[in-house]
């Protein structure tokens, strides 16, 4: 049962990490996609949605990807199978707002810059 147990906690930790902002090559590959994919799903519904359904979309799965972590590295390291707490939930979901406040920050100050702005040249 331990065995298994790892071998869950570790490929939950992994699919975590890829869906976490700590990963910063993913968004490109993964967050993004699924990001649109979300919006195309929403903007079938309620069309005027899809911008937001977009950023609503990337935020979710990078509190998924934290969500998923947590309780991967809770498999890894105790026996039992722990519960969420509200406690760790509105953890991870204050650290995904603050990172996504950073990241409109950067944007607002010209930091970062949109993708589009290097193929309008």
């Amino acid at each position: 049962m331990r065995a298994r147990q790892k071998i869950v906690g570790s490929i939950l930790t992994v699919l975590g990490f890829m869906l976490s902002p700590l990963s910063w090559w993913n968004d490109l590959l993964i967050n993004v996609p699924i990001a649109v994919g979300f919006a195309w799903v929403i903007s079938l519904l309620h069309p005027p949605a899809s911008e937001a359904s977009v950023i609503v979309g990337y935020w979710l799965t990078n509190v998924v990807g934290f969500l998923l972590m947590h309780k991967g590295v809770q498999k890894l390291m105790w026996a039992g199978d722990k519960q969420f707490t509200r406690r760790g939930v509105i953890r991870d979901l204050g650290i995904s707002l603050v990172y996504t406040a950073g990241i409109v920050v950067l944007l607002k100050l010209g930091v970062l810059q949109p993708f589009e702005q290097y193929f309008n040249r």
